[in-house]
């Protein structure tokens, strides 16, 4: 991977952070950008970065009231860093839209190795995204032809079943409240609730179960959503 291509963002109200990180990250060949505010981190996140580092402690806005704004306009996998131990707070930053939670003190080597894997995720995801097919080992999505097939067998979903697969798919990884999904998919002023979302899941999990070998691809998080587990 290329990282001259590759742009973070670092957003935390230490500077002594701040500083710490970048001069790491720059040495490996990413662009870095930093913000010491959230508000700061809405303006830089405008340059599009590709992932954003994201600290949940800090003043006037925190980090999970960041994450929020950012996931109106941004895609790019969101890791936070957090001294906040708790599996409430995690949750809380899972369901704001984030994509890792890294604890303070952490490793700068694991830090690291967690920005390439994302990175490599998403290049992956990019590069399937433009050839219009989505492979899971046995399991194959093609967005084009709006068809899902496992182990050869032609899955029939309903158009809804497939925006709901399609979505979870391109985003594998990240959690989505039944809430987010219902938004994305019917519309904020449409009629009805979340609650078919539940229903729509199960319909989907038995279809795929019944050629995968009783994987259903779609995960649980509980307390918060859905996510696409690929393995």
């Amino acid at each position: 991977m290329d990282m001259a291509n590759e742009t973070i963002l670092l957003v935390d109200d230490e500077e002594d952070i701040i500083s710490f990180i970048q001069d790491s990250l720059e040495l490996e060949g990413y662009h870095v950008l930093t913000a010491g505010s959230g508000q700061e981190a809405l303006i830089q996140s405008k340059q599009q970065p590709s992932l954003i580092i994201l600290d949940v402690m800090m003043p006037e806005m925190d980090g999970i009231e960041v994450c929020k704004q950012l996931r109106e306009t941004t895609r790019c996998p969101i890791v936070f860093l957090s001294a906040c131990q708790s599996e409430v707070d995690r949750i809380k930053g899972l369901a704001a839209g984030g994509d890792d939670y890294l604890l303070k003190p952490f490793s700068l080597a694991e830090l690291k190795a967690r920005i390439h894997a994302h990175l490599r995720r998403e290049q992956r995801i990019h590069t399937q995204k433009e050839q219009g097919i989505l492979r899971f080992q046995a399991l194959t999505i093609d967005c084009k032809g709006h068809a899902v097939s496992c182990n050869g067998h032609d899955l029939t979903l309903t158009n809804k079943e497939f925006q709901i697969v399609e979505l979870l798919a391109m985003h594998q990884g990240q959690v989505f409240s039944r809430e987010q999904i219902y938004e994305r998919l019917w519309g904020l002023d449409a009629d009805g609730d979340d609650s078919t979302i539940t229903e729509h899941i199960k319909k989907i999990r038995a279809k795929l179960a019944a050629h995968a070998q009783n994987r259903s691809f779609i995960q649980t998080v509980w307390g918060i959503g859905y996510k696409w587990d690929p393995q």
